[in-house]
């Protein structure tokens, strides 16, 4: 069950007319949070993503399941069923929420790592096109402090720098 804190946010974000998934964004941070602290691991970064969006549905966030193609068929189905659990008020299984809490501490806790997470947001950058990858290196920068843009500075030039001697 997601956190009083996350929820308020997420409301809030809502009240702003923040995108659902915005909104959602607020789940998938606590997971990372969660999975930082130690409260539970996940195999992988999408993992974690995944729990935070299913969290966001069963909250209530207005997240549309993904559209044929997009995703596996578990998954979309996976995605109705969390859409469906937040149009109804029910309190959680105690049994199987246990059981699911037991099963994601044997996890890895690196998923929610600062390079995985990276890893994984290039990933899909890239899989959505150069302009989408550069939009995104764009807010990266707005959104980095100055200390962080300046070792990424700094990393650029030692990149480039190793471009132009090729090593073959």
């Amino acid at each position: 069950m997601p956190e009083k804190a996350t929820v308020r946010a997420a409301r809030r974000d809502a009240r702003r007319g923040r995108s659902a998934s915005t909104q959602a964004g607020e789940f998938v941070r606590e997971e990372m949070h969660h999975i930082r602290s130690g409260k539970h691991g996940a195999r992988s970064t999408k993992q974690a993503i995944a729990i935070g969006l299913s969290k966001a549905r069963r909250a209530g966030v207005h997240l549309p399941a993904p559209r044929k193609g997009a995703a596996s068929a578990e998954t979309r189905a996976k995605a109705r069923r969390d859409i469906a659990r937040g149009k109804r008020t029910k309190r959680p299984s105690r049994v199987r929420s246990r059981a699911v809490s037991r099963a994601l501490r044997r996890e890895p806790h690196r998923a929610a790592s600062r390079e995985a997470l990276a890893r994984q947001a290039r990933t899909t950058a890239r899989r959505r096109g150069h302009r989408r990858l550069a939009a995104a290196a764009r807010k990266a920068v707005r959104t980095k402090g100055r200390r962080a843009r300046v070792a990424s500075a700094h990393k650029a030039v030692r990149t480039r720098r190793m471009r132009g001697r090729r090593r073959d």
